[in-house]
């Protein structure tokens, strides 16, 4: 498994609990992890850690010895950063995953399990009035400009969002996109080239303990709690009213474990998500609620990134089927569980860095 970082670590407590061996390999990221990082204290101490960047072909063989299945989770994440540290993002998630491919063709395994993105779809799914499913709409900087959010046909009448299924065709609008695209493509190529099982995973918007809350390129649900720590209102772009799809980070564990258990999954791309769709606006409100900060605002800027789209929540019908996956834990558990662990925790909040970052780069309408 790469990465000991939140999912990293929880997909490792499944693993533990359900009688596996666990090795991590991990770079201890100072973005995630800080600038003085060490073995994370919340990782199961029956885990083997290396630190090590999966972009070094001799750790990754390292990590690989004795090992029968692969969790390959490492990546930089974030749209917005991801449209100027372009080097670093094709290097992380495009050049670590060659790495680890060319190690695998070597030494193969029964399983390898590669974490892809609901950001690969761009735009989810959408209706129109009459009926017919739109999968490529998308919405012009000029309209972007008139603060005209929702997506519209061509008669200009607003198109409904439906859950976005598998078959829905890529729309690639950020760096971070096209880079997770490219994971999730090559391991299955590979995979089939030379007969090693492979899942990938369309994670939707994962949260819960263990987030890295200085990270403003992180989940926007770590980068409200950051906020709210804080006594800063949550920043929401455009007008508050996109729709999303939360999954709890031990219900992605689970997904990430029936992954390995299922034969019949191999080969194929599978939407872990939390079947639900909730509002931005929504989110950082019961945010504030479960914090005791319900006094705290969130602020809607008016304003778009480039990279961002509209709306975007999971079918998880394939999930069902095949994996045997269901969601467990309910946005109002989750919400719970995370204020409780936020109780002990000290955010720095670079949320305002982060914006003027983009604003500076042109990158924000």
């Amino acid at each position: 498994m790469s990465s000991s970082r939140f999912i990293g670590s929880h997909v490792a407590d499944e693993l533990l609990r359900y009688g596996y061996r666990v090795r991590a390999l991990d770079s201890l990221s100072p973005q995630v992890h800080g600038p003085d990082a060490q073995r994370p204290d919340y990782l199961d101490p029956e885990v083997e850690l290396l630190v090590g960047d999966v972009r070094d072909p001799d750790r990754v063989r390292e990590a690989l010895k004795g090992v029968d299945a692969v969790i390959h989770l490492a990546a930089k994440v974030g749209v917005g950063q991801s449209m100027y540290q372009i080097c670093d993002y094709t290097s992380a998630n495009n050049e670590g995953t060659a790495v680890l491919l060319e190690a695998l063709i070597e030494r193969p395994v029964s399983r390898l399990v590669v974490a892809s993105s609901m950001s690969i779809y761009g735009e989810g799914l959408y209706r129109t009035g009459q009926g017919r499913l739109v999968a490529g709409a998308d919405r012009p900087r000029e309209q972007l400009e008139r603060h005209e959010w929702e997506l519209r046909d061509s008669r200009g009448v607003p198109l409904r969002p439906v859950p976005t299924p598998e078959n829905k065709p890529p729309a690639l609008t950020s760096v971070y996109a096209l880079s997770k695209y490219d994971q999730e493509r090559m391991c299955l190529i590979v995979g089939q080239a030379y007969q090693i099982p492979t899942v990938a995973l369309r994670f939707f918007n994962v949260y819960g303990t263990r987030q890295a809350l200085g990270n403003p390129y992180t989940g926007v649900l770590a980068i409200f709690a950051s906020r709210l720590l804080n006594r800063k209102r949550p920043l929401i772009f455009e007008d508050g009213l996109q729709q999303r799809d939360f999954v709890h980070v031990t219900d992605i564990a689970q997904a990430c474990r029936r992954s390995l258990e299922r034969p019949e999954a191999a080969g194929a791309a599978y939407n872990i998500g939390g079947g639900q769709s909730y509002t931005i606006r929504e989110i950082a409100e019961r945010m504030g609620q479960v914090m005791d900060c319900s006094d705290i605002e969130p602020e809607i800027t008016g304003r778009y990134r480039v990279g961002d789209i509209r709306h975007c929540f999971a079918n998880i019908f394939r999930a069902r089927q095949v994996l045997g996956y269901e969601p467990v834990v309910t946005l109002e558990r989750g919400l719970t569980e995370f204020a409780s662990w936020l109780e002990g925790q000290v955010a720095v909040d670079r949320a305002d860095e982060a914006r003027e970052e983009l604003a500076l780069r042109g990158l924000t309408v």
